[in-house]
């Protein structure tokens, strides 16, 4: 059953108030309101538990290894009714939790966000866990890179760990997502390594070679939009929209991306569900398909010779 009046909901509520004293017991109220609420979860936690988990968790002020200790702790007045107001928030809104802790998690890495930029979730992410390995033998040997579009500034976080002798540019075209690219330069104390840049993609960018280009860039296509659950639309839309087939923006990228990348550079972009079309609008290009935990369909690499010699037949 899922809850579409305010009476339903709101006795629900007042009875939580009144009568849940348990971390555990709050948790499982959590729980079975979300599931009862048919809430949508694309933000990093894929079930109603795990949400609702974090949620709780983190308005302790408690850790995600610490549930099972506090499990059958009481819970303040105080905190009770800031942690209600927060899954009201949550099922009320359609606010992701991500949002409302101004938390999210990539990788290994805590990143704070807030509604200037989308919430990280990006499978690069994964691939610069290992480095860039097998492509990029000597990590070490990395000088410059660029992270395209950054938003948050999660993968120019990542870039710097995986490649620590490399200075990173952030670019973004929003100054609102650059201040909170900044929090997160300042959070892993990477203001030597990395600089955030506003700029609409390459425009100011003239004379910087990059020995890789990593980009999650907007690439949801006009029909999907629309159709988009609502805790999406949370998200600032410049950051998702990208034209009728959701290519406008990568169409810029591989159009001027071999004028920024060095004679041995990679590109390496990630694309949704879009590849192909993708390959259908660049039959010619030599796509290498990068696997990742979902597949080899999300995100591609390109050397800058195949953006040469193929982008333009």
């Amino acid at each position: 059953m899922v809850i579409s009046s305010r009476e339903p909901r709101i006795s629900m509520i007042n009875h939580a108030r009144n009568e849940l004293c348990t971390l555990r017991d709050l948790l499982r109220f959590a729980v079975s309101y979300f599931n009862q609420a048919g809430l949508f979860y694309g933000h990093g936690f894929p079930t109603a538990y795990e949400e609702a988990a974090h949620l709780i968790l983190h308005t302790l002020h408690l850790i995600p290894d610490q549930l099972d200790l506090f499990l059958d702790a009481h819970i303040t007045q105080p905190e009770r009714e800031q942690i209600i107001y927060r899954i009201e928030q949550r099922v009320t809104e359609r606010i992701p939790v991500a949002y409302l802790t101004n938390e999210a998690w990539l990788s290994d890495f805590s990143f704070y966000v807030d509604k200037r930029v989308i919430i990280p979730r990006s499978f690069i992410a994964e691939l610069l866990q290992d480095r860039l390995a097998p492509w990029i033998k000597q990590p070490d040997a990395i000088h410059a890179t660029l992270d395209l579009c950054t938003g948050s500034g999660c993968l120019a976080v990542l870039l710097a760990h995986a490649f620590e002798n490399a200075n990173v540019d952030a670019v973004d075209i929003s100054a609102e997502a650059l201040e909170v690219t900044l929090k997160n330069i300042d959070r892993y104390n990477l203001a030597h390594a990395i600089k955030p840049i506003q700029s609409d993609l390459f425009n100011e960018l003239a004379g910087r070679r990059y020995d890789v280009i990593i980009s999650n860039p907007p690439y949801v296509n006009t029909e999907s939009i629309t159709a988009l659950p609502e805790e999406y639309r949370h998200e600032p839309r410049i950051a998702l929209a990208a034209g009728p087939d959701g290519l406008a923006i990568i169409r810029t990228i591989l159009s001027e991306a071999a004028n920024y990348l060095t004679e041995e550079g990679l590109l390496i972009i990630e694309i949704g569900h879009n590849r192909d079309i993708l390959e259908q609008s660049f039959p010619h290009l030599p796509f290498t398909w990068l696997e990742t935990s979902a597949g080899d369909q999300f995100v591609f690499m390109l050397k800058r010779s195949d953006l040469i010699y193929h982008v333009f037949e």
